[in-house]
């Protein structure tokens, strides 16, 4: 997997050395051309948050093997039953709504084989739209623990984010709270868990990933 020890996610450097060089460019400039110090300024805040944006930083969790991580940095904003369109059946899904302040790392939920992979092309909702969950750009994985327990984490686009990023592949065996992707400029994580699964998250909580316990597997 990727960005395992960068402070700054791959993704971001074709964003960020551009938007840094051009930011020194100006800077020099401005020295002869005052009139250039406010673009120069715009550009060094636009470069401090593209490096804010795709930050890396370190998770930890120690809970038991059963307890189900949060991949995503944000806000619970749709916790209830759902039928989950892979497996066919009714599930619980948590849904994660990341802005574009988050740390936008995606993380592993909880160690399991990676059974499927999708991708569906769509649109650009508003990721809090309900459609989104149907219609929008949408990338996920078909887990299953050691134990026999399947669940699904999606990864959803949203009106701003245009890029997912998955490195997981079928037959992948995932860590749980490893990286294993990310979506650039907002967006939405939907985590699909057995509905015996103990939830210990609820509605409007804010989550870390890789460390936010969402519930605990049977």
């Amino acid at each position: 997997m990727r960005n395992t020890s960068t402070p700054i996610a791959t993704e971001g450097l074709p964003f960020l050395v551009p938007a840094a060089m051009l930011s020194v460019v100006l800077t020099v400039l401005a020295g002869s051309w005052p009139l250039l110090y406010p673009v120069a300024g715009l550009l060094i805040v636009i470069t401090l948050f593209i490096a804010y944006f795709f930050r890396n930083p370190e998770r930890t969790c120690s809970e038991p093997d059963t307890a189900v991580v949060a991949p995503a940095d944000g806000v619970v904003v749709y916790l209830g039953p759902a039928t989950e369109e892979h497996l066919g059946r009714e599930m619980t899904k948590i849904s994660i709504f990341m802005s574009v302040f988050n740390v936008h790392i995606n993380r592993v939920p909880v160690s399991a084989r990676v059974l499927e992979t999708f991708y569906t092309p769509g649109k650009f909702l508003d990721v809090r739209d309900d459609r989104a969950t149907f219609e929008n750009e949408r990338s996920g994985l078909v887990l299953e623990t050691v134990n026999g327990l399947q669940l699904v984490v999606v990864q959803v686009a949203g009106l701003i984010a245009r890029r997912i990023v998955c490195y997981a592949g079928k037959g992948d065996s995932l860590v749980r709270g490893k990286r294993y992707g990310l979506i650039r400029f907002g967006s939405r994580l939907d985590v699909y868990l057995p509905s015996e699964t103990v939830v210990k998250v609820v509605m409007g909580q804010k989550c870390v990933a890789g460390e936010t316990v969402l519930g605990y597997l049977p």
